[in-house]
């Protein structure tokens, strides 16, 4: 049949399947082999191009009746021939079009979609970063991206942040490498040869960050536990407590749930912890008082629980200046980790018990591998240094006064 203008008008539109499901139909035309239309049981109309490409009868879609007329449907199904009459694949060329045209906010968006094991607060970091120092990029093709607009922008962050402007690049990186492996051009080749990135350490230009020390001393604990007490908030107290008492990341603190608390094993388990494996660790008897005093007027499964809309303790950062003010003694919810790591050290903790206490994994070190240590031979290191804070914050008794 010839397909025209007054056939596509009064071409019967095919009814549904016998189970309420879209059907449709296809007319080829007679004069332009290859040539055809698609009929919807939702009356939609399409042009097609139907051609052996490669081994394989493919069905190219030129777009829709009302967008295109027939003539220009036609025009566009010649050029689609001619093309794969001289060995071109117009279905590949158009997937390589639109891969090379995706934004860095699409390869950001897939880069996510396929990372399955991020965790949200490090989505949440990303989503940070990307705003901060790519946010007018978004919109750009990811394959547009040039080495001098990498090393440009770091340069500019960077008088803003050092260490910002690095993890923002290296945010960048990873997410170009993921367009690298994954997108390729209609031969098969990556359509990113070379991440721009890369331009930063062969000119080694990566600003020098030095790596943050700070902790809370032996001889200020006294101070700085002493401001902890004019705290209203007994939530946020007892959370810095705890965190400097196990050494546990903020997030893990934070995230433990009462279910995770074994009294009659005198342990606690943090199932969602950096390394992807549940940490389990024994309670000093401090780290005991605490939460039986803490599970007895419990009002939530969240050990440390909030308003927010985690329903947990995020960052109570007014709380740390108002320490830190009233103490003289500056510090962050990690330098608690580093305190209780330097104390440890300083008492003499057996390196590999010292590693488990922290949840620390090296894929390095092949001697770790072997050696499993129970929770019960955690429990007097833990002890030890659970004692070794109390007498220098001043007493045990004082401590358990405020739980």
């Amino acid at each position: 049949m010839r397909i025209s203008k007054s056939f596509v008008d009064k071409v019967e539109i095919p009814a549904l399947s016998s189970t309420g499901a879209s059907t449709q139909k296809f007319y080829r035309d007679s004069a332009i082999v290859g040539f055809g239309l698609r009929v919807t049981s939702g009356g939609a109309k399409s042009f097609i191009v139907e051609k052996r490409i490669n081994g394989k009868v493919k069905r190219i879609t030129l777009g829709r009746y009302g967008n295109l007329t027939v003539e220009q449907a036609k025009k566009e199904a010649m050029k689609v021939l001619g093309k794969v009459a001289t060995g071109s694949d117009p279905i590949a060329e158009k997937k390589e079009k639109n891969i090379r045209s995706l934004s860095l906010q699409e390869t950001y968006d897939d880069y996510l979609k396929t990372r399955k094991d991020l965790k949200p607060t490090t989505i949440k970091d990303y989503n940070r970063v990307i705003k901060w120092a790519f946010e007018d990029w978004l919109s750009r093709p990811i394959t547009d991206i040039s080495k001098d607009m990498v090393e440009n922008r770091h340069r500019e962050r960077g008088k803003k942040s050092k260490a910002r402007a690095n993890n923002s690049m290296r945010v960048l990186r990873a997410i170009i490498n993921h367009a690298r492996n994954k997108f390729e051009d209609a031969k098969g080749n990556p359509i990113i040869l070379i991440n721009p990135v890369e331009r930063l350490s062969q000119n080694r230009a990566w600003f020098k960050v030095e790596k943050r020390q700070s902790l809370i001393k032996a001889h200020q604990l006294s101070p700085w536990y002493q401001a902890t007490l004019q705290l209203n908030n007994e939530t946020t107290r007892d959370y810095l407590y705890f965190l400097l008492f196990t050494g546990l990341r903020r997030s893990e603190g934070a995230q433990l749930r009462w279910d995770d608390v074994d009294f009659s094993d005198q342990t606690f388990t943090i199932q969602d912890t950096k390394n992807g494996q549940p940490h389990t660790l024994p309670l000093s008897e401090y780290l005991e008082s605490l939460l039986l005093k803490r599970h007895e007027n419990r009002e939530s499964n969240f050990v440390f629980p909030s308003d927010s809309a985690t329903g947990h303790i995020i960052d109570p950062q007014k709380s740390l200046l108002k320490v830190g003010e009233l103490s003289g003694v500056s510090f962050t919810l990690h330098d608690l980790r580093r305190t209780f790591i330097t104390i440890a050290e300083s008492l003499d903790i057996p390196a590999y018990a010292l590693k488990q206490l922290l949840n620390h994994k090296d894929p390095r070190d092949v001697t770790a591998g072997y050696i499993v240590i129970d929770v019960e031979r955690l429990r007097e290191p833990m002890q030890k240094i659970s004692s070794f804070i109390s007498e220098h914050i001043n007493t045990e008794k004082d401590l358990h006064n405020v739980i």
